[in-house]
């Protein structure tokens, strides 16, 4: 009897940790949408004066929105695919959260430090500046820096490894088909001055990467 009963309690805490990783997961991209709005209509008041747009670009940014949104999508809507499901744990939930709000944080000082120097795709707007500040003091891409703790936080709230997988993988093909355009794009534009900041800033990760 005592054995039956903390056996249901350990099902029910595994049941309630993977609702709750879901329920924060779709919050998190809700607010990853709240966040992202505003700034996308400010942003095209702008004349686009460079224009860099790829196919492998599309690629990437199909990529990302695959991994990090449908996939996780269609699995917490229908729980597909149930064959990689994998026991989830309430620590686990504990640091996805705490990784989807490092995230959140990243990705809107992000925004509000670009303002209108910010574009979805590789572009220069009218009027681009260099920004070095907030996030962009210690690193030069913290946009590539959210979608990674997006990431790392959604294999930790959504119990299944495919989902999992998929949210990394997203990431990963974003960042390597388009940092180093993005990168030779800046040189460009703002020459020595972009030579000099990336100098002295990390690409991702402050003081290491």
């Amino acid at each position: 009897m005592i054995a039956n009963r903390r056996k249901a309690l350990v099902n029910n805490l595994i049941v309630s940790a993977a609702g709750a990783g879901e329920i924060i997961w779709v919050l998190g991209v809700v607010a990853w949408y709240v966040i992202r709005y505003p700034f996308a209509r400010r942003a095209k008041r702008l004349r686009v004066v460079q224009d860099q747009r790829s196919n492998i670009e599309t690629i990437g940014l199909a990529a990302a929105l695959l991994g990090l949104a449908v996939v996780p999508g269609i699995y917490v809507a229908t729980g597909i695919p149930r064959m990689a499901d994998h026991p989830a744990h309430v620590w686990a939930v504990g640091v996805g959260t705490i990784l989807y709000v490092a995230a959140m944080w990243v990705f809107r000082r992000t925004h509000k430090e670009l303002g209108k120097n910010w574009s979805i795709t590789l572009e220069i707007r009218e009027q681009h500046q260099l920004v070095c500040s907030g996030p962009y003091a210690l690193i030069r891409h913290p946009m590539y820096t959210s979608f990674l703790l997006m990431a790392l936080g959604q294999a930790f709230l959504l119990s299944n490894w495919v989902v999992g997988l998929a949210g990394l993988l997203g990431f990963a093909i974003l960042y390597f088909l388009r940092v180093d355009k993005e990168e030779r794009m800046m040189l460009e534009y703002f020459g020595p001055e972009y030579r000099a900041y990336m100098d002295r800033t990390k690409r991702i990760i402050p003081y290491l990467y």
